[in-house]
C-alpha cells in the first residue's frame, strides 16, 4: 500500500544541528531537532485536545485510517494542546538509500 507523503520542513539551525516539522494526519505537530555529532535528538510533539480524550481513535497505524483521522479532527477540540517534550540518544547513523522498503517494511502492529 502506498501511504501519503508527508511535507516536513526542514533547516540547519547552525554547523552540525538539525530540525524537521511536520504535521501527523491527526493534527498533531512534530518538532525534532538532530545533533548527531553528539549523537543527541531533541523534540516536542504537540497533541490536539481530542488526541487526549479520545485517544482510542489514534492507537492504530494511522495510515490506514486517513479518513477517520480527517474527521476527527474537525469533529473533536483541538485546544488547549498538549506539550510532550523528549529527549533521546541516537544509537545508530547509517545510509539506507532512498525508497528502501526494507527499512520500515510493515506496519508495527494491526489494529
Amino acid at each position: 500500500m502506498k501511504y501519503p507523503v508527508r511535507k516536513c520542513i526542514y533547516n540547519i539551525l547552525t554547523e552540525g544541528v538539525y530540525k524537521i516539522a511536520w504535521t501527523e494526519p491527526t493534527g498533531t505537530d512534530v518538532a525534532l531537532d538532530f545533533v548527531p555529532n553528539e549523537k543527541k535528538l531533541n523534540g516536542t510533539i504537540f497533541f490536539p485536545r481530542w488526541v487526549k480524550e479520545h485517544p482510542e481513535i489514534t492507537v492504530c497505524f494511522q495510515n490506514d485510517f486517513i479518513p477517520l483521522m480527517e474527521e476527527s479532527r474537525v469533529k473533536y477540540p483541538t485546544y488547549p494542546k498538549m506539550v510532550v517534550p523528549e529527549f533521546a540518544t541516537i544509537t545508530y547513523i547509517g545510509d539506507a538509500g532512498i525508497n528502501n522498503e526494507e527499512v520500515i517494511a510493515e506496519a508495527p502492529y494491526v489494529c
